[in-house]
């Protein structure tokens, strides 16, 4: 079976990187104590670019967490190498609470497993506040192929051209994981970012993508593109009729899940603050109706329990590129 090699983008993935080692940051500097908290604005960063679904949902909780604790939440855009220039500045900043940042889980268990043992970014290094929502990945082919089905997508005996969202992505883990599962043949075609890799779906320069679902709804409820499968493992509730891959027989796993963290040795008091903050951010009917609106599951587990599932997750994805033999273009 046909092993895939991503290598466009891992050079600015990995050079955006560089320069940011967790080993430059030496330990936090000490702040105001627990009791003072909040002294001020908590600045609130956003690993990507302004307008994305994850920005999109940190904004959508910084106002409500805002008028809870009677400070400014800004937030604040720093993207670079799918986040972790952020969240390695992040790991240097104060440990007093007023500097937290919203997490990609495929920072910490896909990334990880693409660039160098130095650009690394574990979960080890901050305090999780809380989880915030899930977002399923979903494979989506053009409405012209006649494709309504992943069997038709295996009946055409055709190569297919697929669309990822970049390096080191659940987007890219996903396709790989499933074209070498299958007697498809597919090729990889990389892109930066969701919405590039629908642009091109749309425009027939390929012919499936996985992407975040909240992207790809408004093309699919116009009748532009077609479901053809969720990765998450249980179906998801927007889109109960589209199958799984699970229950199509192939062993892909893969979601996107977003939580808040804050630097390392921040004081347990001061994230039990910020983490009643969120839960009465998350029970507003503005952000539930966000939510809804973004088809985005609740994952408002607390740091714990967030911690364990992404080291799992990490676990899992390594073992299942090992078992198939899948190159994701990056460093080991």
């Amino acid at each position: 079976m046909q092993k895939h090699r991503l290598v466009r983008g891992v050079a600015a993935l990995s050079t955006a990187a560089l320069g940011l080692s967790l080993t430059a940051c030496g330990g936090n500097l000490g702040g105001s104590s627990a009791e003072d908290f909040p002294n001020g604005a908590i600045n609130l960063t956003v690993g990507q670019d302004a307008g994305g679904s994850t920005d999109l949902i940190a904004r959508a909780l910084a106002e409500p967490v805002s008028s809870d604790l009677g400070v400014p939440v800004p937030v604040m855009n720093r993207p670079g190498a799918n986040g972790a220039l952020a969240a390695q500045t992040l790991s240097g900043e104060n440990a007093d609470g007023q500097e937290l940042m919203v997490i990609n889980a495929s920072l910490i268990a896909i990334t990880s497993l693409v660039v160098g043992e130095d650009e690394v970014v574990s979960l080890d290094d901050y305090e999780v506040v809380t989880g915030i929502s899930q977002d399923d990945y979903v494979l989506v082919a053009n409405v012209d192929s006649g494709w309504e089905s992943f069997e038709d997508v295996e009946a055409a005996g055709q190569t297919i051209d697929y669309a990822t969202t970049g390096v080191g992505t659940g987007s890219q883990l996903s396709q790989e994981l499933l074209f070498n599962q299958t007697d498809v043949q597919g090729n990889d075609v990389p892109f930066d970012g969701g919405s590039p890799a629908l642009t091109a779906l749309l425009g027939n320069q390929v012919d499936v993508t996985s992407i975040q679902l909240g992207e790809a709804y408004p093309q699919i409820e116009a009748g532009e593109i077609v479901p053809l499968m969720v990765f998450s493992e249980e179906r998801n509730q927007y889109f109960e009729d589209v199958p799984t891959a699970t229950e199509l027989g192939y062993d892909v796993p893969v979601a996107q899940y977003r939580a808040i963290v804050a630097p390392k040795d921040t004081p347990q008091e001061t994230i039990d603050t910020l983490k009643d903050a969120f839960d009465e951010a998350f029970a507003t009917e503005a952000y539930q109706s966000f939510n809804e609106n973004a088809l985005l599951t609740p994952y408002e587990l607390d740091g714990a329990e967030v911690a364990e599932e992404w080291n799992a997750q990490k676990e899992t994805y390594a073992a299942l590129i090992e078992e198939y033999g899948i190159d994701m273009g990056g460093e080991s």
